[in-house]
């Protein structure tokens, strides 16, 4: 399935594409104080519509995933970063996600703290 995602005013947009079953909930400071909720897919199944240039970045702990967010709202729909195998890897907010029922998706916790 197609999805389509932005941040609240627009100006960050893309489509993904694939099977979204669950949702990653994680307690780590950054995820918790945010209401993230994370569908990791693989990240040639996201075309942004939005150049990476335009978008803000933010890092922290281990600085190995890159949360980008709208400079102008500041939604933060996307993030990207590498799996643990090497591949590129896209965290999808799906709460940014267009004309999704969020009682549908299926939300797995994560100990993200301990990490």
């Amino acid at each position: 399935m197609r999805y389509h995602g932005s941040c609240h005013c627009g100006r960050v947009a893309f489509d993904v594409e694939g099977e979204l079953e669950q949702a990653i909930d994680c307690n780590c400071s950054h995820c918790s104080r945010k209401g993230y909720l994370l569908w990791f897919v693989p990240r040639e199944r996201l075309e942004l519509a939005t150049q990476e240039a335009d978008m803000a970045t933010y890092t922290f702990n281990k600085h190995a995933i890159q949360h980008r967010f709208c400079p102008r709202c500041g939604c933060a729909p996307l993030a990207l970063g590498t799996a643990p195998d090497g591949q590129p890897m896209a965290a999808i907010n799906v709460r940014c996600l267009e004309d999704l029922d969020l009682a549908t998706v299926k939300r797995v916790p994560v100990d993200g703290r301990s990490f």
